[in-house]
């Protein structure tokens, strides 16, 4: 991509370890998100969810903004990339995967949603200098994958090709999310950091929302949600999106778009352990081999195991 994919320095192509925890942490944020919009769609709407997320995100953010005494950019260049960021991010994919989620089960949904990896790798490929396609990563993401569907295993697999449209919206979502990853990359270029970026990016999404939710869904009139759902709601904002978009934009700034959404692949791995650890759930052979596959698969990208495999064991470095 010219102009601002060019005055920036390249991002890492192996993860530092600090990266990968900030990654783990976000696939334990991002995967509480399935969840807790699954207990929000039985009682509220579409829009009313996507802008309760946003909104309070926002709003969380500005406050940790003003507390931090940072200034947010108010120039139209940067406002532009706010928008530009905010659709592709949220508004869109958010959406569409409350749309899915009132049709299709979240582990159907967090298989489609493993697919962002295959798309940002191509995407990636033609529209950045610094994150082309190697048969590494390829194969990488191609074991990810494997893994993440051995892992949900064979009913959510026997459900694909039911409620095709509604599986077609996640694979929409999947879509965005990779080209939103890559369209963020702006904000380094423009030197706005993690926490500006995420708020411009929610503020921005609110008020592309805010109408559409008070034009199509009335939410004065809706009845007053549950306990559980009002919970839901705010950790759906405050954790999965406010705390969530402050490490995604970090990772982003200095892993790239490649290595950041691997957190898709994670996320099935991180709602697993919870339930066992936190929910007493049992852990079942195939939960086991996908992991591994997973854990294959973010080796193979990451770059780093083969060339240590290699010195080892006193390989040349091209393995002739």
């Amino acid at each position: 991509m010219p102009g601002p994919d060019a005055s920036r320095p390249q991002v890492n192509r192996a993860m530092s370890s600090l990266e990968w925890a900030m990654l783990l942490a976000l696939s334990v944020l991002w995967g509480g998100s399935f969840y807790f919009v699954g207990v929000a769609v039985k009682e509220l709407p579409l829009f009313t969810i996507v802008v309760l997320r946003v909104g309070l995100a926002a709003l969380a953010l500005h406050i940790v903004v003003r507390v931090a005494g940072m200034r947010m950019p108010f120039d139209l260049r940067s406002w532009r990339v706010f928008f530009g960021s905010g659709m592709l991010n949220n508004v869109v994919p958010f959406t569409l995967i409350v749309y899915a989620q009132t049709q299709i089960g979240s582990g159907v949904a967090s298989i489609l949603n493993a697919t962002t990896p295959l798309f940002v790798v191509v995407v990636a490929h033609f529209l950045t200098r610094d994150e082309k396609v190697t048969a590494g990563k390829a194969a990488g993401v191609a074991t990810g994958f494997a893994g993440v569907v051995v892992m949900i295993g064979g009913s959510a697999l026997g459900a694909l090709g039911s409620d095709v449209v509604a599986q077609l919206a996640c694979v929409g979502a999947a879509l965005s999310f990779a080209f939103g990853g890559i369209y963020g990359r702006r904000f380094g270029a423009l030197g706005i950091p993690p926490l500006a970026a995420a708020t411009g990016q929610l503020t921005a999404s609110s008020v592309v929302l805010i109408p559409i939710m008070l034009v199509f869904e009335r939410p004065w009139a809706l009845a007053m949600p549950s306990g559980g759902t009002i919970a839901a709601v705010v950790a759906l904002a405050l954790l999965a999106t406010a705390l969530g978009y402050l490490l995604y934009f970090r990772i982003l700034a200095t892993a790239g778009a490649t290595n950041l959404l691997l957190v898709t692949f994670l996320i099935p791995v991180t709602a697993i352990v919870l339930g066992v650890t936190l929910l007493d759930e049992s852990l079942a052979p195939r939960h086991l081999a996908g992991m591994a596959l997973i854990a294959v698969g973010l080796a193979a990208i990451d770059g780093r195991l083969m060339p240590a495999l290699r010195r080892r064991a006193g390989w040349p470095a091209n393995g002739s």
